[in-house]
C-alpha cells in the first residue's frame, strides 16, 4: 500500500521531535497504522540549516504555501503557533483536500469553529492531540474513551510552567518573580512568560476541553481567565497550613442552567491527586456520571511527548484516510448537527468555596461584624483563623462553604469599605474536586 504523505510546516521543537520519533519508529508504526508514514516536504525559515540536519531525504522549502499546495501530500502537520498565518494556511490546505493535524490550541480556541467547518465540508480531518497536554492522550479519551458518559466536570492542571513557579514557591518558600526566573533559568517558561503566568495558554486548551465534554461549540472569549502573578508566598504558605495546596486550574462543568469555564488559581485539599502534580508536569481528572473520576497524567510539553501526540494523530488519519467521511470520530466528540446552544455562564454565577484574607484592627467586635456582613449575603462561614500581625493588627482568614461569585464580590466590596479593614480582601477559590 502506498504510504501517506505527510508535508510540515515548521522544523522547531515539536516539528524535529516529530521528525526523530517518524525516523526512529518508523516500522512500529506502519504495523499501527496500516501502511508508511512519511514526512516527504518541509516548509522551514532556514533551508540551508535544516538540509544539514536532515540531508537530502526530504523536499524544504522557505515558503509555507508550498506545503499545502503539493498534490502528493496528503496530510499537512501545523507547528508554526500562533494565528497567522496559521489560520490561513490551514483552510488553505483544507480547500485543496488536505487533512490536518496541529498543536496550536491559540489557532483552534479562537478559530476552531471555522476551522472544523470547513474540513466537514471538504471531508477531511483535523487531529489537535498535541494541541491540549502534550504528551497524555486526554483529546482521545474524552471524546472517544469515555463517549458512554455524560461528563459532570473537567479540572486540570494544563499549564507546566504555572505547575513549576507554584511547586517552588510552596516546597522552597520562593517569591513569584523568583520562582518565575528560575523556571526561565531552566527553560520552562518563556522569555516572555504572559501567556503562561497570566492562564492565557491554560484558557486556549480548557476551551477545547470543554467543548469535547459537553458538544458545545469552541468559545475562548467567554472564559473567565486569571493567572498567577500576583500571588503572594503568603497565602501559599497559608493554604499548606490550612490542608489545601494551590493549583492553577482549568475548570469547566456542566450545569443545569449552563457551563463554567474558568481558569484561576485555587485551592485544592491536599489529599486529592491533582494537589500533588508537582514540577512541570500536567494532570487531567475527567468526571463522567458512569465512570466517576478518572485522572490523566504526564508530561504537558517537550519535544518527543508533544510529537508522540503529533504522530499518534497522524496514525489515526492515516487509518481513518479512507473511511466514509460521515463515519469518523467528529472533531469535537459530538456530530457537528448535535451541537448544544447551552450558554457559558458568566464569573459572577460560579458556585464554588472561598479563601477570603484580610488585615483589621484588632479590636472587638471585628470578627461579629465581619460575620453579620457575611450572611446577610448569604455567605455561610467553614472555618476561620485570627493572627495577630503587629501595629495593633490582625489577620484575619476565612473558608467559607459554597457560595455564588457574585454575592462573594458584593460582600468583598462592602468588607473593603469597613473603617477597621485595613487591607484589600485577598479572594482564591477552593475547588474539592468530589
Amino acid at each position: 500500500m502506498n504510504p501517506m504523505k505527510v508535508g510540515l510546516l515548521g522544523l522547531g521543537v515539536v516539528g524535529g521531535g516529530t521528525w526523530n520519533v517518524l525516523s526512529r519508529n518508523a516500522e512500529e508504526i506502519a504495523r499501527r497504522a496500516g501502511r508508511r508514514i512519511d514526512i516527504t516536504r518541509i516548509a522551514v525559515r532556514d533551508v540551508a540549516k535544516a538540509r544539514a540536519r536532515l540531508g537530502d531525504a526530504v523536499a524544504l522549502s522557505d515558503q509555507a504555501t508550498d506545503v499545502v499546495r503539493d498534490p502528493e501530500v496528503d496530510i499537512v502537520v501545523e507547528l508554526i503557533g500562533g494565528i497567522e498565518p496559521a489560520r490561513t494556511l490551514v483552510l488553505e490546505a483544507i480547500s485543496n483536500g488536505k487533512h490536518i493535524v496541529t498543536a496550536n490550541k491559540a489557532l483552534l480556541a479562537k478559530h476552531g469553529n471555522e476551522i472544523f467547518a470547513a474540513a466537514s465540508a471538504q471531508g477531511v480531518m483535523v487531529a489537535f492531540e498535541a494541541a491540549v497536554a502534550g504528551g497524555i492522550p486526554i483529546i482521545k479519551a474524552i471524546r472517544e474513551g469515555l463517549t458512554a458518559n455524560r461528563i459532570q466536570w473537567v479540572a486540570g492542571i494544563i499549564n507546566g510552567t504555572t505547575n513549576y513557579i507554584l511547586s517552588e514557591m510552596r516546597s522552597r518558600g520562593m517569591s513569584f518573580g523568583d520562582a518565575l526566573a528560575e523556571a526561565q533559568r531552566l527553560g520552562y517558561a518563556e522569555a516572555d512568560p504572559t501567556f503562561d503566568v497570566e492562564g492565557v495558554d491554560a484558557a486556549h486548551k480548557l476551551t477545547l476541553l470543554a467543548s469535547m465534554a459537553f458538544g458545545v461549540p469552541v468559545q475562548f472569549s467567554k472564559a473567565h481567565i486569571e493567572g498567577i502573578s500576583s500571588l503572594a508566598s503568603e497565602d501559599i504558605a497559608l493554604a499548606e497550613r490550612l490542608g489545601y495546596r494551590i493549583k492553577l486550574l482549568g475548570i469547566t462543568k456542566q450545569r443545569p442552567d449552563g457551563i463554567e469555564l474558568r481558569v484561576h488559581p485555587a485551592l485544592v485539599p491536599n489529599d486529592r491527586l491533582l494537589a500533588n502534580v508537582e514540577g512541570a508536569m500536567n494532570a487531567v481528572m475527567v468526571s463522567g456520571d458512569a465512570v466517576g473520576p478518572t485522572l490523566y497524567y504526564g508530561q504537558g510539553a517537550g519535544e518527543e511527548p508533544t510529537a508522540s501526540a503529533v504522530v499518534a494523530d497522524l496514525v489515526d488519519v492515516t487509518r481513518l484516510h479512507t473511511a466514509d467521511p460521515g463515519n469518523r470520530v467528529p472533531h469535537l466528540g459530538f456530530q457537528p448537527d448535535a451541537m448544544s446552544d447551552m450558554p457559558i455562564l458568566p464569573i459572577e454565577q460560579v458556585i464554588t468555596s472561598y479563601y477570603l484574607r484580610l488585615s483589621v484592627d484588632d479590636q472587638p467586635g471585628v470578627l461579629a461584624d465581619l460575620a453579620r456582613l457575611l450572611a446577610d449575603l448569604r455567605i455561610s462561614i467553614g472555618s476561620m483563623i485570627q493572627e495577630p500581625s503587629g501595629d495593633a493588627a490582625a489577620d484575619i482568614i476565612f473558608i467559607t462553604h459554597e457560595a455564588r461569585e457574585g454575592d462573594v464580590d458584593q460582600a468583598i466590596a462592602r468588607i473593603e469599605s469597613l473603617a477597621f479593614v485595613r487591607s484589600k480582601v485577598t479572594r482564591l477559590r477552593i475547588e474539592n474536586l468530589a
